[in-house]
């Protein structure tokens, strides 16, 4: 009868410490996936910043683009009336 005891104190024991061992592994677990949480909000947190300059730099990009065009225009037709008058 001392010998069942004993089993049963020893499975329980090595069941206790199988039990803390897994537990401690998915605290590791859990600690990493809110700092991956963290990680990921901050990634997306840039990309949105990023984003963002490059749309503010796209759209002074156009500005400056239509700009030109404008004045290409009004250049070539001012060049087109000084060749009609000299005619």
């Amino acid at each position: 009868m001392e010998n069942v005891n004993n089993l049963t104190v020893l499975f329980g024991t090595l069941i206790s410490l199988l039990l803390s061992v897994v537990a401690y592994f998915i605290k590791q677990l859990h600690t990493d996936f809110k700092r991956m949480e963290k990680d990921l909000v901050e990634v997306k947190t840039m990309a949105l910043i990023i984003k963002s300059e490059f749309k503010s730099g796209n759209d002074l990009l156009n500005q400056k683009v239509e700009y030109l065009e404008k004045r290409v225009q009004t250049i070539e037709l001012s060049l087109l009336k000084n060749q009609d008058h000299e005619k």
